[in-house]
């Protein structure tokens, strides 16, 4: 049997995957789920990169076509094209960016989050600073405010994703704390780190990850919603802000944007 390569646009898991057992686990019984199956690498990639809605219902562009989008797109399970960042933005409800900071690395620590509603940018978030902090508690700071505004939107009927830059944490809350969470919350090499925030942030992905989707999105590379989180990460730092606070300053994005990065 030829090996198909399928693209998922929306489901639990996004990304190109080589098995359908995986991703008809991703698609089934998702809310507008959109996927489809193709026959090379190369016409998977080129179609991740774009919208749905230029591929479902298609037949699949030659690879000699898309050969150089191909070569632009990320891999399996990460955004790193603007095309494909779009893509998302219309896919979802509600998107939600979230990054951490630190300087230097231990030390002074910041989370930022940046919340879409219908593609538009609608909320920039702040906060828990920690004198004494590292990069990936405040990743994983972030994450689990995500993780809580995005029980909110659920439970209103909204669909949601949520794009985080730390792959550590994405692991951790998604993949790792099962695995610990069996034997006890330990492990054999040693401590967990970050354990405090990884169990209340793991519960709550546990109790809605067939109806979200969390993502890896590359940073730094120019998409919107990852440069605003991150400066919001920075400003957290500089304010020396503790709580987790809704930026009230008005949402002029390249004022924003023009703020120090981290």
């Amino acid at each position: 049997m030829a090996k198909k390569f399928y693209v998922v646009w929306a489901g639990r898991q996004t990304g190109i995957f080589t098995s359908w057992d995986v991703t008809k686990r991703s698609v089934d019984k998702f809310p507008q789920a959109k996927y489809k199956s193709f026959t090379t690498e190369a016409e998977a990639k080129a179609a991740f990169a774009k919208s749905p809605t230029s591929s479902i219902g298609k037949s699949a562009v030659s690879s000699a076509s898309t050969s150089k989008s191909a070569n632009k797109t990320a891999p399996s399970g990460t955004t790193k094209t603007a095309n494909a960042n779009q893509a998302v933005l219309s896919q979802f409800d509600v998107v939600i960016y979230t990054d951490g900071g630190c300087e230097p690395n231990p030390g002074k620590a910041g989370s930022g989050m940046a919340i879409y509603r219908q593609g538009v940018l609608a909320e920039l978030w702040y906060g828990l600073f920690n004198p004494k902090g590292t990069n990936n508690t405040a990743e994983l700071n972030a994450l689990h405010q995500a993780l809580l505004f995005a029980k909110q939107a659920l439970e209103a009927g909204q669909t949601v994703q949520i794009m985080s830059d730390s792959q550590y944490s994405i692991k951790c809350v998604c993949e790792w704390a099962y695995g610990w969470k069996a034997k006890g919350w330990t492990r054999k090499a040693g401590d967990i780190a970050n354990l405090e925030i990884i169990k209340p942030a793991h519960q709550l992905y546990d109790a809605m990850k067939d109806d979200l989707v969390l993502q890896h999105v590359a940073a730094h590379i120019g998409i919107e919603g990852n440069e605003l989180a991150d400066r919001m990460s920075i400003h957290a730092i500089e304010q020396q802000h503790k709580a987790f606070s809704q930026f009230s300053a008005p949402l002029d994005i390249s004022k924003i944007l023009a703020l120090r990065t981290g």
